[in-house]
């Protein structure tokens, strides 16, 4: 509620300095309908915002200041200075209430009965009968006095053109008061401590923010040039300087981009409201329940998940929460429950939404997909589970028995992925029968400047989006000739056992040379589309780097393998790679969206729901180390005459932080040594958390596996879990909090903070 408060003390101080000079110019034209009508929406917007948050003394005042002002807009009165008189007082009484309850929390104890009666007895005569001396003196009184003195201190600041005010809104200048408005705030005014909410908030146009942000896109395209240029040079003072400009557009580029974020509570608050009535006109009991409310994202995601994510909890509100009697019988409370979640993780938002409803039947979901013609029978044959939930992204696709204004024409779902595909992001269901259904949205915190991968193909650079990056594999001599193989005449490569359909980017893109089998190497970059994993084969991988989005122009936009352009570090523009459009031009992703060459394997859903993906790794010449994927954010490779020591710890310089180095052999096995390498390199495996790194030096990087794993010894040594097979070979499994509290503690303890 805080927040709330907050942003409600903000507006009012607005309001209140425009009711002011409103005020003040209606007295010269007391038939100005427009500023009349400016003036009581803005007493009505107070009155019923107070009348929300249970501040009764200002509703109150309010409520009778907003009866005077209903009969002089319906011209049952006119305004005279006695009116005027009144009216000031009570922007001052509200004034007064506003700045106690941003000082103490509460309404305070000042009585405004005589003012409240006034403004009644004036509602009722008009104060026709009263004499103009009697105004003049009414308006000669202390609370002129106060509000002279308040506004010579505020010295308002005019930055936007027009503030809401309610449901219509003003197109006047709105101030936003930079300091306290009224001398009655207490004892902060009274010791010269500035404390008014108003001077902390500013509102901002959205066009500006767009503008700056734009600004900001052209000067990282601009230090990414300088960095490109100050590689080939030696001079240090230049070499400092450009590093100085590296860490100051950084830092800017955080600042502005967390001015367009927004709590994702802004979408959800209204989420309580639909279910409601959508359960009053199914006759259902349905509460709903919020996790991560301040969640942030950008405005633009924000504005794209909008209408999907009120499209899903409208039918887990219509499809999934039963009706009372049937939850009954079947054992439930009478009361559905619907469960929205969002976190960060991994730089993604992930959102899920729950419901504890009847679930899906995979089952009926083929026959309902049968019968709409939208698979073959021998389609419905071959699906496991998990493919026939994903049904419901079909175009055309329902349960419903029949149409209403909730559910029933098959236009939902499908437009629900495909727009959170458009902004990078991902979908996946899971269902049980019985026990309700949850929805996994995975989208990226921002579309502006993005973590891409250069690669070449065909002469020229593309930057592949970086959240559709899973690895990279490269083939090498008899390898490279042989490890590709054909099913059905289409290539696969056997990755941990798994079959990986390829696409070769020349060839999607009918540039330069397709891949052939006399090829000494083979670059393969395996991505992530519509929960379809495919390897991606490039001429040449280059490295990874923050670009700039930039649309493309409206010739290009149906073309279905980008997703736009940046300029790069030389100024040559490059096209940023459209990972879902190359799967469905390529046919990797086609018919039964969820249905590929990996069809092939033996792997269902429920033999991989134990399975596990490890880094495996080496630090002694005989030993081999388990690191979990999940707890890995980057792997490096860094020159060790970077290395530098800051008192007795070795640290390098790490993406404008100083980034501390463990040497797991020292930590773990002391004495044993160091697996020998006569390398100028050492290999980093780089842990990240909250926006801090640390990372982990080991001997050597061996593979990636993904299988199902058994600790058959448990371990009592502190940062290790203990050992399995992998492999073949007995393999530590490393516990990484175990071992960053037995060498880092620090680290934890600043995470813990934050």
């Amino acid at each position: 509620m805080e927040n709330i408060v907050n942003e409600f003390l903000v507006e009012s101080y607005e309001n209140l300095d425009r009711l002011d000079r409103d005020l003040v110019d209606l007295e010269k034209a007391p038939t100005d309908r427009e500023i009349l009508s400016s003036i009581f929406r803005t007493i009505h917007t107070i009155k019923g915002t107070c009348g929300f948050l249970g501040f009764s003394k200002l509703e109150a005042v309010a409520h009778v200041g907003e009866n005077l002002l209903s009969k002089l807009r319906e011209g049952e009165l006119t305004l005279n200075p006695a009116i005027t008189t009144a009216l000031l007082n009570m922007i001052d009484a509200v004034r007064r209430i506003l700045a106690s309850i941003e000082n103490k929390g509460e309404e305070g104890d000042g009585d405004d009965s005589a003012l409240i009666a006034r403004l009644t007895e004036l509602t009722c005569t008009g104060g026709q009968n009263e004499t103009e001396a009697a105004a003049s003196s009414a308006l000669e009184q202390t609370p002129a006095a106060e509000r002279a003195a308040a506004k010579q201190s505020a010295a308002p600041l005019e930055t936007t053109p027009e503030a809401e005010s309610g449901p219509e809104s003003s197109k006047a200048s709105v101030p936003v008061a930079l300091s306290t408005l009224s001398d009655a705030a207490g004892p902060a005014a009274e010791t010269g401590r500035s404390s008014n909410v108003a001077e902390t908030n500013i509102r901002v146009d959205v066009g500006l923010l767009d503008k700056l942000m734009d600004l900001v896109g052209e000067l990282v395209l601009a230090r990414n040039q300088i960095l490109q240029y100050t590689a080939t040079q030696q001079e240090p003072s230049f070499v400092q300087t450009s590093q100085r400009l590296n860490l100051i557009t950084t830092e800017l580029q955080e600042g502005v981009m967390k001015t367009r974020m927004q709590p994702i509570g802004n979408v959800w608050n209204k989420f309580p409201r639909v279910v409601r009535d959508l359960a009053l006109a199914c006759n259902k009991q349905i509460r709903v329940e919020m996790e991560g409310k301040e969640t942030e994202l950008d405005k633009t995601i924000i504005e794209a998940i909008k209408d999907p994510l009120t499209h899903i909890v409208r039918n887990s509100a219509d499809h999934g929460v039963e009706a009372p009697e049937i939850r009954i019988a079947r054992g439930k409370p009478a009361e559905g429950r619907i469960f929205l979640r969002a976190f960060h993780e991994g730089g993604q938002v992930n959102i899920e939404i729950s419901d504890d409803g009847g679930g899906m039947d995979p089952a009926r979901l083929k026959e309902k997909a049968l019968e709409r013609g939208l698979i073959s029978r021998d389609d419905a044959a071959r699906m496991n589970d998990r493919e026939a939930l994903n049904l419901i992204f079909l175009p055309g696709f329902s349960t419903a028995e029949k149409i209403t204004n909730v559910s029933g024409r098959g236009v939902g779902m499908d437009v629900v992925k495909t727009n959170i595909e458009k902004i990078g992001g991902a979908v996946d269901i899971q269902s049980k029968l019985g026990q309700g259904t949850t929805l996994k949205i995975k989208i990226p915190l921002t579309l502006a400047i993005i973590p891409a991968l250069v690669i070449t193909s065909g002469g020229d650079r593309y930057a592949i989006p970086q959240v559709s990056l899973l690895e990279l594999v490269r083939l090498e001599g008899e390898q490279a000739r042989t490890g590709i193989e054909m099913i059905h005449g289409a290539p696969v490569y056997r990755l941990r056992g798994n079959l990986l359909p390829l696409v070769d980017l020349n060839h999607e893109l009918k540039v330069g040379c397709a891949r052939t089998r006399e090829d000494d190497v083979i670059n393969i970059v395996v991505l992530q589309a519509d929960e379809r994993q495919f390897g991606l084969i490039v001429e040449g991988i280059n490295d990874t780097e923050e670009i700039v989005v930039k649309p493309l122009g409206k010739q290009l936009k149906g073309l279905p393998l980008f997703a736009g352009a940046t300029i790069m570090g030389d100024g040559r523009v490059a096209l940023i790679l459209d990972v879902l459009g190359i799967a469905q031009h390529s046919n990797v992703v086609s018919g039964v969206r969820d249905r590929g060459l990996v069809e092939h394997t033996n792997t269902t859903l429920n033999e991989t729901e134990d399975r596990q993906a490890l880094l495996l790794c080496r630090l002694r010449n005989d030993g081999q180390l388990a690191i979990p994927l999940s707890s890995v954010a980057r792997l490096e490779e860094f020159n060790r005459d970077i290395i530098e020591v800051a008192g007795s710890q070795e640290v390098v310089q790490y993406r404008s932080q100083i980034m501390p180095l463990l040497r797991l052999s020292n930590l773990l096995y002391p004495g044993a040594g160091e697996l020998s390498s006569d390398s100028d390199t050492m290999q980093v495996v780089v842990y990240s958390h909250a926006g801090k790194s640390i990372g982990f030096v080991v001997g050597k990087i061996a593979d990636i596996v993904d299988e199902v794993i058994s600790v058959q010894r448990k371990s009592r040594e502190p940062g290790i879990l203990g050992s399995a097979v992998i492999q073949q070979r007995v393999t530590d499994v490393l516990d990484i909090q175990g071992l960053l509290q037995m060498a880092d503690p620090g680290f934890l303890n600043d995470l813990r903070v934050q």
